[in-house]
């Protein structure tokens, strides 16, 4: 597997023979507090002026090395070439015009810069908290609460027409998010202001291993049975979790909707 300074080395090299006008890196590897591991990719973007000529003819790719697999897409203005090498190692490049720069800025948390002879990167400012979680506000931990129930009840209207996809999407990428959003949420109530990671993958860090334990056992929705079994638990966990919170922020917790709520799920499928 190549080192970190070939990788590096060689990413400069390919730019400069690109003739792109600036180089930054992002992701994981510019955060102190992300565990290194050979997983880790390196997030590049080049700044250029000839993108055209660029994707036109994409042979100058093979300078990286020889790749397992690859994906192309096109996000905006910009085009990222996702690529896994042989070695192991992965690098996920854009290429953003540069008239375009604060389109790429906006999708970054931060970036470190490799090269910028021109200062193209100076009148950018990267957002280096932007997965920072403070205390919420009454208003939002509501909307969240209403959110979370509200969408528990596509949960139990998929299960019941045995649309397993349906289900498990609505149960874990809206109802388990906002379970995840209270977790952060008493996390930052606590400690103010926290870093809690994209995907909240730094969440588990601030709470006993017992928690994380405990949500992970939400995550098996592996049948219609099992996103059952998960819809009750994650109910269950989030009025608790919800509750606790309201308490500790001195906000009001709407008991009678969860009540409800809970019921319902109970109703349409305890025969289920």
């Amino acid at each position: 597997m190549r080192t970190d300074t070939e990788i590096m080395t060689l990413i400069l090299q390919i730019a400069d023979n690109l003739k792109a006008e600036a180089v930054a890196l992002s992701g994981s590897r510019i955060n102190p507090q992300t565990q290194k591991d050979e997983f880790q990719d390196y997030d590049v973007v080049y700044i250029v002026e000839n993108l055209e000529e660029l994707i036109s003819d994409l042979s100058w790719l093979n300078r990286f090395g020889n790749r397992l697999i690859e994906q192309h897409n096109l996000l905006g203005h910009r085009y990222l070439y996702l690529m896994l090498f042989e070695d192991g190692n992965r690098i996920d490049l854009t290429l953003c015009p540069k008239e375009h720069i604060q389109e790429w800025v906006d999708s970054e948390a931060g970036f470190k810069v490799l090269k910028d002879d021109k200062g193209l990167f100076e009148a950018y400012l990267p957002n280096p908290k932007r997965y920072w979680t403070a205390p919420p506000s009454e208003e939002e931990f509501a909307a969240s609460c209403n959110e979370f129930w509200w969408v528990s009840t596509y949960v139990v209207k998929g299960i019941r027409r045995n649309q397993m996809v349906y289900a498990a999407d609505h149960l874990y990428s809206i109802c388990q998010q906002e379970l995840l959003k209270v977790l952060a949420w008493q996390v930052a109530s606590a400690r103010g202001t926290v870093d809690i990671g994209k995907n909240y993958k730094y969440l588990f860090q601030y709470l006993p291993a017992e928690q994380e334990k405990e949500f992970s056992n939400l995550l098996d929705l592996s049948s219609l049975e099992k996103v059952t079994q998960s819809l009750f638990s994650t109910m269950k966990l989030f009025n608790c979790e919800a509750q606790k919170l309201a308490k500790k922020m001195g906000f009001a917790y709407n008991h009678i909707e969860a009540k409800k709520m809970m019921a319902y799920a109970e109703e349409k499928l305890s025969n289920h």
